[in-house]
């Protein structure tokens, strides 16, 4: 039996997987906390990774890393890092998109150059941030990787590799969708000069380098890709991700190239595509929710099914961080209908209503965006876990909900890949068993909400 690594290098930790590359099924689990914040060293996620892969990645015949999309990691000529990585959910570049959206030609040619409409979570915009802001910094940039990208150099053999796949650097704004190609003209216009960028995979499941170890190490990929792949999503399939970010994404045949900006045209980890919706407030919603009521996560989910469908009237409009999907990065979060006969059910209901809708505005944009209506959807992440939010999904999308069992999807979709690389006969078959489904309720109220919600958001364009 051979055993391979799957490993997610994500915005809060480390997590490793040790699983039988026959079977799927896992062996050793380990994990390792990154710092907070999002403008974070990189090297401690190298620290984090000798802490959770250490001693499992003896045993693997080979390993994938899945990592956090977007951020930021520049080196020097020496390949040592010349500031702290600002990570996906770092705003500040938000002016820097603009700028660079006008000087491609508007939203829609920067939806066609790049696959996405540029905010401020995509690489790019941070690269020019740091032009515009750190001058000197940006003189010296050698090479620029992504998370994913320097924990796998940090792995091979002599530490210095340096490769990506086609997923993962879609993410970048200097990817061309089209061709599978860097675009260089993107990355001068966005640093200001060239600099050296990683090897992209010439296969999804190529064999990149290898580990001290002798272990081969695949291409790995962005942290979404690698979830549908543990996932095992295929083409018309959604998966909605209820975690530190609310992602919704769908595998696609083809390239999705949305001017409105709703949707990111990421490429997927099989030669597929990925096209993307990504919220910045997702489970943050329901901590808060836990913060303002003064309970814990199950008392704020049994609040919020004491409540009746609409909240008796509350709304919640829940872009309390600024705002990604829609892009209103200076937004904050907007609470109406209260009343003196609100009740701390009605508080807990709109929250977690205001959550699911928010994620629904992301699935409708998806299939507005590749004109496929989704063949089934699949709820994973943290925020799953609320017995609120598992039954609530349903009613509030409209649609069958299938939930899959808790589960590290990033870290098993690496696993697979490595897998792959391993045996080089296709993906293996690995079965998730386990899934809960929930059928959809039908009433006015829900009517009613999608429409207050839907006339609350109009309503607030524009604000801070």
């Amino acid at each position: 039996m051979s055993h391979v690594l799957g490993i997610d290098s994500s915005t809060q930790s480390t997590k490793a997987l040790l699983v039988e590359a026959e079977t799927g099924r896992v062996v050793a689990e380990r994990r390792a906390p990154h710092p907070p914040g999002t403008e974070v060293d990189p090297r401690a996620w190298l620290g984090a990774v000798d802490a959770a892969a250490g001693e499992l990645l003896e045993k693997a015949d080979a390993v994938a890393v899945g990592g956090q999309q977007h951020g930021m990691v520049l080196l020097d000529d020496s390949g040592e890092v010349l500031r702290d990585a600002l990570l996906w959910n770092d705003v500040r570049s938000a002016p820097q998109a603009r700028q660079l959206i006008e000087e491609l030609g508007g939203p829609a040619e920067s939806a066609r150059r790049t696959g996405s409409v540029l905010v401020a979570s995509i690489t790019s915009t941070k690269l020019r941030w740091v032009a515009d802001n750190e001058p000197d910094v940006a003189k010296r940039v050698a090479k620029v990787l992504l998370p994913h990208d320097y924990v796998s150099r940090h792995l091979s053999e002599d530490g210095a590799a340096f490769f990506t796949d086609r997923g993962d650097a879609s993410g970048t704004g200097y990817f061309d969708p089209r061709s599978g190609t860097w675009d260089r003209e993107l990355l001068e216009m966005a640093l200001g000069h060239d600099a050296e960028l990683p090897e992209i995979a010439p296969q999804p499941f190529a064999r990149m380098a290898r580990t001290r170890s002798g272990a081969i190490i695949a291409p790995g990929t962005g942290d979404n890709m690698a979830a549908a792949l543990g996932l095992g999503l295929g083409p018309g399939d959604i998966s909605v991700s209820i975690g530190t970010s609310g992602v919704c994404a769908m595998v696609s045949d083809k390239p999705a190239a949305d001017a409105s900006g709703m949707v990111t045209g990421f490429a997927d980890a099989t030669g597929r595509f990925l096209p993307l919706t990504c919220t910045i407030n997702a489970a943050k919603i329901l901590d808060f929710g836990c913060s303002l009521l003064g309970v814990d996560h199950a008392e704020l989910a049994r609040l919020a099914l004491a409540s009746v469908p609409g909240a008796n009237g509350v709304t919640v409009l829940p872009y309390f961080d600024g705002e990604r999907t829609p892009n209103r990065p200076d937004a904050r979060a907007t609470l109406t209908g209260v009343s003196t006969a609100t009740s701390r059910e009605d508080i807990a209901r709109a929250l977690v209503e205001g959550l699911l809708l928010s994620l629904a505005d992301g699935i409708a944009a998806l299939e507005a965006a590749t004109g496929v209506t989704g063949k089934r959807v699949v709820l994973i992440g943290g925020g799953a876990k609320s017995p609120a939010v598992r039954q609530l999904a349903a009613d509030v999308w409209g649609r069958e909900v299938s939930v899959a069992p808790e589960g590290e999807y990033v870290a098993l979709g690496a696993a697979r890949q490595a897998a792959q690389a391993l045996h080089g006969d296709g993906l293996p078959a690995w079965q998730v068993a386990g899934a809960e489904t929930f059928a959809p309720s039908r009433s006015a109220a829900l009517d009613e909400l999608r429409d207050a919600y839907a006339s609350l958001r109009e309503r607030t364009a524009g604000w801070v």
